[in-house]
């Protein structure tokens, strides 16, 4: 089924509406440019005056153009070094807001009686935040190394590994997506994937419901519905 525009600036293919959230368990979200309104990794580097570097490993990551996302997302923490936890409070206060219709969207799906998760190749930082802001249910992200002892406070260019692995990618985003199934209880198809670049298409590829959000071309063309205007919450405008 070629895709069709079942309301301006909202695409789907493969799928019939209206469909049901009472038919889904699980809704998965991306975070950066996904649930919040910035690319978390960037801004912090412009703490450091480091922006624009960083920033272009990150468009070509989430575009698909670099094969090895644990290396570039490497990369561009070693640009943090020094940025302090001052820094990303501001980063936090200041710059990060929700998405349109992100909250709307969250309170819609647990009302209908569905589990959240939040994968994200960002930061416990930003993530954990998120997470109690809007009720999230589990989440999975990586974890930037501080300082401790003179300069502490300080980001030291690393992130620290984990009990479940060293970096949240792609691989690492389905790995997750379809543990908290398994846990749930449910196949993937009775759960939701939410995303906006390259790294998530693992984690749609598994769910009942792939959405991009603003995403990327190729991300676009691989999922199932697609927001190019408005808010998180137009997905409501598929169900019944």
């Amino acid at each position: 089924m070629p895709p069709q525009e079942f309301a301006p600036g909202l695409v789907i293919q493969g799928i019939n509406p209206p469909l049901s959230l009472k038919d889904f368990k699980l809704i998965a979200f991306d975070m950066d440019s996904t649930l919040i309104n910035i690319e978390c990794v960037d801004e912090i580097a412009d703490a450091v005056g480091k922006k624009e570097e960083v920033a272009a490993i990150t468009e070509a990551a989430m575009r698909g153009e670099i094969a090895d996302y644990k290396e570039s997302l490497r990369r561009r923490v070693a640009l943090l070094r020094g940025v302090t936890v001052a820094d990303m409070e501001m980063i936090y206060t200041q710059r990060l807001q929700l998405n349109p219709g992100a909250e709307r969207l969250v309170q819609a799906c647990k009302a209908a009686g569905l589990k959240t998760l939040l994968v994200s190749g960002g930061f416990t930082f930003f993530t954990d935040r998120v997470r109690d802001k809007l009720g999230i249910d589990y989440t999975r992200s990586n974890v930037l190394e501080i300082r401790s002892g003179p300069n502490c406070g300080e980001l030291t260019g690393r992130m620290v590994d984990q009990p479940w692995g060293d970096i949240c990618d792609g691989a690492e985003k389905r790995k997750m997506f379809l543990e908290t199934c398994a846990n749930l209880g449910i196949s993937p198809k009775q759960a939701i994937a939410v995303g906006d670049g390259a790294n998530d298409l693992p984690m749609m590829g598994e769910a009942g419901l792939s959405v991009a959000y603003h995403a990327k071309p190729k991300v676009r063309e691989q999922a199932m519905v697609q927001i190019n205007e408005g808010g998180l919450d137009r997905l409501l405008e598929l169900m019944a």
